[in-house]
């Protein structure tokens, strides 16, 4: 019998790094679901557990785990309650989490309740917000890690983590942006009814412990857009607590140069990225993709500080008003080489080598602390 792996999503983003793995273990004939939650759930961000059951061959799950504006320990204790219900009937052989959203630490810790195997994806980064004191939690709870880099599982290690279960298969969304996406700009453009041939990307997400802040981080950064006269697509941002006061801005926004769309599907999203003229905001996909793609990106504020230290990433503050306009001015359309510090788009590949080696399952679930040195 092929064992059972179950993924679990909350977000877009997550989903994004999640469903390449998902695929090449489907492929490879294990046993395929996901369980949806979070923000995949909410009309207000897309809805876009629809993407989620667009993929053949997976079981797909839907758990609706909060109300809008529900604080994050609630979040997570609906969460808790809600999935190991699930787990409890569904009995799979292995949960994997992504990251440091609430979802993710809520099944990782029902996981290590109830001595269920859990691997965790992209532990060992850090940001300098609440989010990576969830992301090392995770790290605790997990019994096994598929990390983005060197420099990660070293982190890991430093947490007393096992080298044996540390396996570096670098960022697994780069296996997507490293592939054709499957449409042509043209067709991205008409889909979500993009007018412009010349644009950046805008994704700002709120920062969890900024929350009396972010809104005027927000309005300095737009004001900068706004005074450029480039063109742009805003992609709304996550649930966070403070998202209401960034897209009270975001409304504020001259429809004729600003096209704002709730999400999009990974592929057109990804065809999009590929020819814009450069990123701007807080996402991942700053630091990431956009390096990945030789694009230029403004990262701006704390939420990816000491993520990534790329030629292509220019750092301010939203307030840095000089550092901002220079950016607009002499980094827009301007591309770089590739860079492959996270990975070369072979993660899925790695991550199935991984799941097919028997001594992977075998492991003990009772953890054990490795001290350094």
């Amino acid at each position: 019998m092929s064992k059972r792996i179950l993924f679990v999503t909350g977000t877009r983003a997550d989903f994004g790094k999640l469903e390449p793995l998902a695929l090449a273990a489907r492929d490879a004939g294990f046993d395929v679901g996901f369980f949806v939650t979070g923000m995949h759930m909410m009309e207000r961000y897309g809805l876009t557990k629809n993407e989620v059951h667009r993929m053949q061959g997976v079981e797909v799950s839907e758990y609706l785990n909060q109300r809008q504006d529900d604080p994050q320990d609630m979040v997570i204790a609906k969460t808790v309650i809600g999935f190991s219900d699930f787990i409890a009937e569904q009995n799979p052989d292995l949960v994997v989490v992504h990251g440091d959203r609430v979802e993710a630490l809520a099944c990782a810790l029902v996981c290590a309740t109830n001595y269920v195997r859990c691997a965790h994806i992209e532990g060992g980064e850090v940001s300098g917000t609440i989010d990576e004191v969830f992301r090392h939690c995770n790290t605790k709870l997990a019994a096994s890690h598929f990390v983005s880099s060197d420099v990660a599982k070293k982190r890991i290690m430093a947490m007393g983590e096992v080298a044996e279960t540390i396996h570096v298969i670098g960022s697994p969304e780069l296996d997507s942006h490293a592939a054709d996406s499957g449409v042509t700009i043209d067709e991205v453009r008409k889909y979500y009814d993009i007018p412009f041939d010349d644009y950046g990307i805008v994704t700002f997400h709120p920062v969890t412990s900024e929350q009396g802040s972010i809104g005027a981080q927000a309005r300095a950064l737009f004001d900068r857009l706004i005074a450029s006269n480039h063109n742009f697509v805003v992609i709304l941002p996550n649930n966070d607590p403070g998202a209401s006061d960034i897209l009270d801005v975001i409304e504020t926004l001259p429809k004729d140069r600003f096209r704002v769309i709730p999400s999009m599907r990974f592929a057109y999203f990804s065809e999009l990225l590929k020819n814009a003229a450069a990123h701007i905001g807080n996402s991942s996909v700053g630091v990431r993709e956009a390096p990945f793609l030789g694009l230029p990106s403004l990262d701006i504020g704390t939420r990816q500080n000491n993520r990534s230290g790329a030629a292509s990433i220019t750092s301010c503050q939203a307030s840095d008003t000089a550092t901002i306009d220079a950016f607009l001015t002499d980094k827009w359309g301007k591309r770089l080489p590739s860079d492959t510090g996270f990975g070369a788009g072979v993660s899925a590949q790695r991550f199935v080598e991984v799941l097919k080696d028997e001594t992977f399952w075998s492991r003990p679930l009772q953890k054990e602390f490795c001290d350094l040195g």
